[in-house]
């Protein structure tokens, strides 16, 4: 029996964590099925891109992996999913402690009407983190990380509604990286930023991937082949084809890729 996913002991913590693996993963909302026997493995590290038209099951997919849609009314799926071999959807798994250790970026950016220091430090705090000094080294470590503090070190107690939207979009991801996650996921976190912002995110996206896991959807399949190490394309709720993105990009197996990146559909 797979454990139930519970708060990791950091002594004892895997030195390669974020795998993620779906096996025979299935969605359903109502009677529509959004998702249909999808297995994938994820490995540690790097980025892997989600691509397919409208309505494919890719942000399904997304939000699966940290159960983002349990509260759904009418929604009930088949197979599992892991995390480092601890299956999310035991019922014992503590959905808070999951969702600290698989953080989510959405397509708009959404800080706190709060000040940027207290966006950071959000989730520390509510883990129970009271130590002033603790707070900081996270707040500068997380900033850094998402490429940000340099911009924001003198006006870390202005609000964060007053930042620009790519500046709130770093934050958005400092934020989710202050809970020391194995896997970030991203929707579509570039599509509401102008090009310079986009080109900020990607690069940053180029270093994390050094630390953590991350599964990006993207609608965009030139930002596809430029960040993601691994290509999974989606149709209709089933994965057609899976494979290192310069090779899915210029040779793919499936005629049904071949013709979505060429335009054709979607």
């Amino acid at each position: 029996m797979t454990a139930p996913l519970d708060r990791p002991d950091a002594s004892a913590r895997p030195a390669a964590r974020g795998r993620v693996e779906l096996d025979q993963w299935s969605v359903w909302f109502g009677a529509t099925a959004a998702l249909q026997d999808v297995s994938l493995a994820i490995a540690p590290g790097g980025v892997t891109a989600l691509i397919g038209p409208s309505g494919c099951g890719k942000s399904t997919l997304l939000r699966s992996i940290n159960r983002l849609d349990d509260a759904t009314v009418g929604i009930r799926h088949a197979g599992h999913i892991r995390l480092d071999g601890e299956d999310v959807h035991d019922p014992r798994t503590d959905t808070s402690v999951l969702r600290q250790r698989v953080g989510m970026v959405f397509q708009r950016s959404n800080p706190f009407p709060r000040s940027v220091f207290d966006n950071v430090v959000y989730g520390p705090r509510l883990n129970g983190e009271t130590d002033r000094r603790t707070l900081e080294e996270i707040a500068e470590r997380s900033l850094r990380r998402a490429a940000l503090w340099d911009e924001v070190k003198d006006r870390l107690r202005d609000s964060a509604l007053r930042l620009s939207g790519g500046q709130q979009q770093r934050l958005c991801i400092a934020r989710a990286l202050a809970n020391d996650p194995g896997v970030l996921l991203l929707d579509e976190p570039a599509s509401a930023l102008d090009p310079l912002a986009t080109t900020r995110i990607e690069e940053l996206l180029y270093d994390l991937r050094r630390e953590v896991t991350i599964v990006i959807v993207t609608h965009n399949l030139q930002q596809a082949a430029r960040v993601s190490d691994r290509t999974a394309f989606l149709l209709a709720g089933r994965l057609v084809e899976v494979d290192e993105t310069a090779r899915l990009f210029t040779s793919p197996r499936e005629a049904r890729t071949e013709a979505y990146i060429t335009g054709r559909f979607g």
